[in-house]
């Protein structure tokens, strides 16, 4: 998958190398969480979508940016979320939840492309079905790591701030 930068991007600079495909990243594993956390909030919202996408307000990133966030880091796009099982996902369950999640999400960035404006995907006849599928992942996530899974999305500020070294 290929993707755009924009203003408020959580995209970072050029990956390290590869070991049989995948890159070799020193990110730790609660910040990929932490980034598909992220992701799976802002996608699972449609009142977020509506006030924050929609109206353009700054600091969130935009679609493009949450489907990077999602798949990026973890290639989440190439294989299933269960290769990550015991690392950055407690179970084959939350796993599952992501993968579906993720497919739903991708087919429809294919399909409107990844540079469409923001209501191009939210007003695609599959949206709601991806929003599901998001609000699912996100719900078992956010619950497994004890956190309220109501609250609002963060802005990417803040994530910067939450997944900087320990």
């Amino acid at each position: 998958m290929t993707v755009q930068g924009s203003e408020n991007s959580s995209r970072r600079g050029r990956r390290s190398s590869t070991m049989g495909g995948m890159p070799l990243n020193d990110m730790p594993w609660w910040r990929w969480r932490s980034n598909v956390r992220s992701a799976l909030h802002m996608l699972s919202a449609p009142a977020f979508q509506r006030d924050v996408w929609l109206a353009g307000v700054d600091g969130y990133g935009d679609v493009t940016d949450a489907v990077y966030r999602l798949v990026e880091d973890t290639w989440l796009d190439h294989w299933s979320a269960e290769k990550y099982v015991g690392t950055v996902f407690r179970d084959s369950q939350e796993a599952a939840l992501v993968d579906t999640a993720v497919l739903r999400v991708l087919r429809i960035m294919h399909q409107v492309g990844p540079d469409a404006p923001v209501h191009a995907y939210l007003d695609h006849a599959d949206w709601p079905e991806a929003v599901r599928a998001a609000r699912d992942a996100h719900l078992r996530l956010a619950t497994g790591d004890g956190d309220d899974p109501e609250a609002e999305p963060r802005s990417l500020e803040v994530l910067r701030i939450l997944t900087r070294s320990a």
